[in-house]
């Protein structure tokens, strides 16, 4: 059987009986000369028996907080994880490292399953992956009581808490783990967690005696950027061919017709682009986030549903077309792109349409009074981060309670500063025409009202005789839309949620229309047009400012690309773009040279170390 036999040449690639330290484990295995800023910790804490939760941020090497113990540990660590496509990444990546690693899904028949759990009882697998939903199941309690468990790792531990934007209920009945497995070391770990959320990760888990660790939030290598949205498949479009063409990324939509439309968008105009969301059935799915880990420049137009725990290491770029529901969501899904360290962007365009939705979306819905309050600050803190006028980076990092003291210089408004202007006079109008309206129409009849049209729908309502019609003839349809979306954004006004997008006045408003407050409004920046191959920004792709000499860039990954599709992996699980550059840069010319290079481990040298040479030496001729 195919399971028994990669299972008996794992074991024979690397011995079980010896407990190495932690630092010979990062070395040998993962070829890594020194743990990252708190990884050393968690990890010895972890060896040591004790519990973590772990808060680090998306390409920070979560992963490694539990794989290296789970060498070091005797037995066999079991990986909580909540998405099928996450383990199989994930252990894909570690059998290359001639780690013995297996997972339980619903993908395997009982043949392979049962050829798993005989070899979590019989001592021959380093890590299980293993879903929520499988754990809890009686049958796999009593498995495990009957194997030799050296720690629990509960991945996206963020799915446990009621308030998230990734809720999962099988998730809170991982509890039991403590009561079940007494003395058995228990790590949690996420990338995004507010302090209430951490505090409800420690409950729920049952971690209250846990040590935290904390690192920053911050992703230097990604650059923020927010811009009004007036022609959004343009501005993607724009987007992508200025700074990321040939380049992998995912565009995010609410909707599941708007990514099938900007997929074909995409596609018509010369990308390999791919849909994925829950209306598609799961061959295609797969099929789809097959591609995007195998291929290069896939980029992939989806829903929320897709991206979590995916460990493709160059997506160059996440975009958004709809505004998340939280900054939760919004710094999940932005810490895809630029695992590798490299330079990314998070790009996003929104406009008072989103504001108006979401508004409705949230007012609409069957929670509760609490639930809905602690949204609505959650959609705020969104709308903040959006209209701000001062560094991104340190509004997104306050709200997880990390603090940047000084500006970015690598976002929008640090980049580029927005214009403010003194907007008093302008809202008071705004504000008087929807109250002076009957506050039942929506923002284009609105704008219509305020500079005058003669169109007949105004004219047979009478609104060209109230006393807000014509007076706002001094700024621009798109100028007025900007006023409407900061103070939809702001509190201002309020959607009414029984639809139809009508405008209201809110309590907050009533200063404004007394004269008793000034507002200051952010001015949306003019599109520039740009040359090809730049951006407004003036940034270029990793590949374009750092591989100086493409022949040979495009040899080593030939070579990577050849022996992953030999393997049946993702080309990253051979050697990530960093190791490849090192390569590239360094030229071994000897194995021992090879193994020197970051991320070439010893079961990868002895793997690929010749080959590698090779290609390495043919570069040269180039």
């Amino acid at each position: 059987m195919q399971l028994d036999q990669d299972f008996e040449q794992l074991a024979t690639e690397r011995p079980t009986a010896t407990r190495r330290d932690p630092e010979q484990v990062l070395h040998e295995v993962f070829g890594y000369e020194s743990f990252r800023p708190l990884q050393g910790d968690i990890v010895r804490e972890v060896v040591n028996g004790g519990d973590a939760l772990v808060l680090m941020p998306t390409g920070g090497g979560k992963s490694l907080c539990y794989q290296v113990p789970a060498l070091v540990r005797p037995g066999t660590a079991i990986v909580i994880s909540p998405l099928i496509a996450l383990m199989q990444d994930q252990v894909a990546a570690l059998r290359e490292l001639g780690v013995k690693a297996a997972f339980l899904n619903s993908t395997m028949d009982m043949e392979q399953a049962r050829a798993t759990e005989y070899a979590l009882t019989t001592g021959e697998l380093d890590l299980l992956y293993c879903a929520p939903e499988r754990l809890i199941q009686p049958r796999t309690i009593e498995l495990l009581h009957n194997a030799s468990i050296s720690l629990f790792a509960i991945d996206e531990a963020h799915c446990v808490s009621q308030w998230g934007h990734d809720f999962r209920s099988d998730y809170l009945q991982l509890s039991m783990l403590a009561g079940e497995f007494p003395g058995i070391p228990r790590i949690a770990l996420t990338a995004t967690a507010d302090e209430r959320t951490r505090k409800e990760i420690a409950e729920r888990l049952s971690l209250t005696q846990a040590r935290h660790f904390v690192s920053g939030f911050d992703r230097p290598n990604i650059q923020y950027r927010i811009a009004p949205k007036t022609n959004a498949n343009k501005q993607l479009l724009d987007f992508i061919r200025a700074e990321h063409d040939g380049e992998c990324g995912i565009v995010y939509c609410l909707s599941r017709n708007k990514v099938d439309s900007t997929a074909r968008m995409l596609a018509d105009k010369g990308f390999t682009a791919l849909p994925y969301h829950a209306g598609l059935n799961a061959e295609e799915r797969a099929r789809h986030q097959e591609r995007f880990l195998r291929e290069d420049g896939v980029i992939i137009v989806a829903t929320i549903a897709f991206g979590m725990g995916i460990d493709k290491p160059d997506v160059r770029f996440v975009a958004h077309l709809d505004l998340p529901k939280s900054l939760e969501a919004y710094y999940q899904e932005t810490g895809r792109a630029g695992r590798d360290g490299k330079p990314s962007t998070a790009w996003m365009v929104y406009g008072l349409q989103d504001v108006i939705k979401l508004r409705q979306m949230l007012e609409g819905s069957l929670g509760n009074d609490q639930f809905k309050r602690v949204e609505r600050q959650k959609l705020d803190a969104m709308l903040g981060l959006c209209e701000v006028t001062s560094c991104r980076r340190q509004v997104l990092l306050r709200y997880f309670g990390d603090d940047l003291q000084e500006p970015c210089g690598n976002c929008d408004t640090c980049l580029n500063p927005p214009e403010t202007w003194d907007g008093t006079v302008a809202v008071q109008k705004a504000l008087s025409c929807v109250y002076r309206t009957g506050q039942r129409f929506g923002v284009t009849y609105l704008i219509d009202v305020l500079r005058g049209s003669e169109n007949e729908r105004i004219l047979q309502s009478g609104h060209d005789r109230v006393s807000t019609y014509g007076i706002g003839t001094e700024l621009s349809a798109n100028e007025w839309k900007s006023v409407f979306r900061q103070l939809v954004a702001n509190g201002y006004l309020r959607a009414d949620p029984e639809g139809y997008g009508a405008l209201q006045l809110t309590e907050r408003c009533r200063p404004l229309l007394k004269g008793e407050e000034t507002v200051w409004l952010r001015k949306d920046p003019v599109q520039k047009k740009t040359s090809s191959g730049r951006s407004s920004s003036g940034r270029k792709s990793f590949a374009a400012d750092q591989i100086v000499d493409q022949a040979a860039w495009d040899h080593l990954r030939a070579c990577r690309k050849a022996l992953a599709d030999n393997q049946g992996v993702p080309p990253y699980v051979i050697f990530h773009d960093t190791t490849l550059f090192e390569m590239m840069e360094r030229r071994p010319r000897t194995i021992e040279e090879l193994g020197e290079i970051s991320g070439v481990g010893a079961a990868k040298l002895e793997k690929y170390g010749e080959t590698f040479l090779k290609a390495v030496a043919e570069l040269e001729t180039l």
